[in-house]
């Protein structure tokens, strides 16, 4: 999980260290990053950070630091932190995020997803002279961005030119918050095939509702102008502000939880868009249009609060049940835990369907055919899910999405489907996710049988295990402490 605010108003680096420590509260590894600007600092610098363990001890951590005056007011502060999770190397402060470019921290980044050809960056950026300090895939992202900045063509290159060329060399999934000490005031966001969306607040009006997409085709020919065109003077009413330049605030987030209790209202981002906020100012950029494009993001509000986000509904199915009651099969994708999490036995026993249980790397790597006849299920976004669940729109099959995530890509591109609220996970063992998506599955089973006497006996059976599982599990606990 990503989180970063930036307002143009009074604040201090304590106000950006509690919002950050409290998006990411009780989870573990923690590292924060925060910069501030004002009007009679001529430097700019990011202090970063680190501290294994819980969000209190980065917390003290924090206020440890010498030379890090967490009262000064300035004008235009900013903070991002993020929670590591065992992907490459060991659980220490080396490998958690922000990673950086150098030990300035000309560039720093924190990661969501998986940088799957980062070995060949890091083999082209080492016999250029880049000296790597972690073991993670993320390092490679602003040692290539310094790379980039380093060779660039013009002094007036923009933060989000540096953006699009480094992620047109990136392979995998990611969702990057960019921060940098050449670009003060300034940060980029971006996402390919992990979720990320934008929570807004201010207490005044919006210049907009909906931001309109800004397209460039990076080309050599035009690339001087593109260079020369920095987010600071961009007009107005191609970004999104507080009118009157009041004080407004942009949370970056991989999930509605992390900033719901600041705002409900989000914008959330599609592959490849690249958000840049400059002095308060938002916008959205593409390198290239294509026809299925929206030509704008608009600002959502989330109807659920936080504590109503905590119960498993299937009324996203109802409508849909007579058109899944028809289908020819049933098509489960998932990845990692949640490709284990399909409950096919039981599925097919109170559906009397045949259903395919798939890995969605494999699925997609075999051309799988699907029809329109078809109903496919997403269970926890992933590149690979995101990947499967475009090739079965594309081929007409009815999509049902079980999800973790308010607002996420699977749950709104999917034509139906649940939302399990689990919870953040603590550890990557996906326990409560995991024993979610099987239950919701399990529902989904029951609801489709309901009708058929022959199988009301099984059905109870069913039900009545259900309703004992808490306390089996209460049980299990104490046996075990």
């Amino acid at each position: 999980m990503t989180l970063q605010g930036e307002k143009p108003s009074q604040g201090s680096n304590e106000d950006d260290g509690k919002a950050c420590c409290k998006a990411i509260t009780s989870l573990h590894l923690q590292s924060v990053a925060i910069d501030g600007n004002n009007n009679e600092d001529k430097e700019s610098i990011i202090k970063l950070v680190k501290k294994r363990g819980k969000v209190k001890a980065l917390d003290e951590e924090l206020h440890k630091q010498e030379g890090l005056d967490l009262k000064a007011d300035f004008e235009t502060h900013f903070g991002i932190a993020h929670t590591r999770w065992a992907t490459h190397g060991a659980p220490n402060a080396v490998n958690s995020h922000p990673q950086r470019s150098d030990k300035s921290n000309e560039f720093v980044v924190i990661h969501n997803g998986i940088i799957t050809n980062y070995k060949d960056l890091r083999k082209f950026l080492e016999t250029k002279g880049y000296e790597f300090e972690s073991e993670t895939d993320t390092e490679t992202i602003p040692k290539l961005i310094k790379y980039v900045y380093d060779n660039r063509e013009t002094e007036d290159i923009s933060f989000s030119t540096l953006v699009e060329r480094v992620i047109q060399q990136l392979e995998g999934a990611f969702a990057l918050v960019f921060k940098s000490i050449h670009y003060p005031g300034e940060a980029v966001a971006t996402r390919r095939g992990s979720p990320l969306l934008i929570g807004v607040r201010s207490e005044s009006k919006l210049s907009t509702e909906e931001i309109p997409i800004l397209y460039r085709t990076c080309n050599i020919e035009n690339v001087k102008n593109i260079c020369k065109t920095r987010m600071k003077r961009l007009d107005s009413s191609t970004c999104l502000h507080a009118v009157g330049d009041k004080a407004v605030e942009f949370f970056f987030a991989s999930d509605a939880s992390a900033i719901i209790e600041h705002t409900n209202r989000v914008i959330f981002l599609e592959d490849d868009d690249i958000a840049a906020v400059a002095e308060g100012k938002l916008s959205i950029h593409r390198l290239e249009r294509s026809a299925s494009d929206d030509p704008s993001r608009a600002i959502q509000t989330l109807q659920m609060e936080l504590q109503q986000i905590m119960k498993v509904l299937l009324g996203g199915l109802k409508d849909h049940l007579k058109e899944i009651r028809r289908c020819r099969r049933l098509i489960i994708i998932g990845c990692g835990t949640s490709y284990h999490a399909a409950t096919r036995q039981v599925l097919e026993e109170l559906t009397e369907l045949p259903v395919m249980v798939e890995l969605a790397s494999d699925f997609m790597d075999r051309n799988t055919p699907v029809f329109r006849d078809d109903v496919c299920f997403f269970i926890r976004e992933t590149a690979d899910t995101l990947m499967a669940l475009r090739y079965c729109k594309e081929r007409r099959a009815l999509t049902v999405g079980i999800t973790n995530s308010v607002g996420s890509s699977i749950s709104r591109d999917t034509d139906c489907g649940v939302h399990i609220n689990a919870g953040p996970e603590i550890g990557v063992a996906s326990t409560k996710a995991y024993t979610s998506q099987f239950i919701s599955l399990v529902m989904f089973g029951l609801m489709m049988s309901e009708d058929r006497i022959s199988l009301q006996n099984r059905r109870q059976e069913i039900i009545n295990g259900l309703k004992s599982l808490p306390g089996m599990y209460a049980f299990a606990i104490v046996q075990i402490t």
